[in-house]
């Protein structure tokens, strides 16, 4: 059974950083690429970021909103995903979720993390 536990988000100001974590269990994850979504309130998913198998986060997808100021990465090792977000903006207040796949929508989405941007 696929289990994904974010993990790391908070309260940070603008311009600030957050480092979200996604441990992973259930699977082989050093087989499989792995994805950031997020939930904005009132708003549906949007994906974030999203790196296969073998990549690095220079080979990493990032959607425009986010490019230069996130940075997905993984360590196999651990089954543990990363989302580093830096230059926080409030319009990142969300909800985080990881999902195994790339930017494929899960059948049901973990818990995630809640990440708010305010002064």
């Amino acid at each position: 059974q696929v289990q994904l536990v974010e993990s790391g988000g908070g309260s940070a100001q603008p311009g600030g950083s957050l480092r979200l974590s996604c441990k992973a269990s259930g699977f082989i994850f050093r087989d499989n690429s792995m994805s950031w979504a997020r939930q904005a309130p009132g708003k549906g998913i949007e994906w974030v970021s999203g790196i296969h198998v073998y990549s690095d986060a220079a080979d990493a997808w990032y959607a425009d909103s986010v490019k230069g100021r996130f940075t997905i990465s993984r360590d196999n090792a651990k089954d543990t995903l990363y989302l580093d977000m830096n230059n926080l903006k409030p319009d990142d207040t969300a909800v985080y979720y990881c999902a195994k796949g790339l930017l494929v929508i899960p059948p049901k989405w973990g818990q995630g993390t809640q990440v708010t941007v305010s002064s």
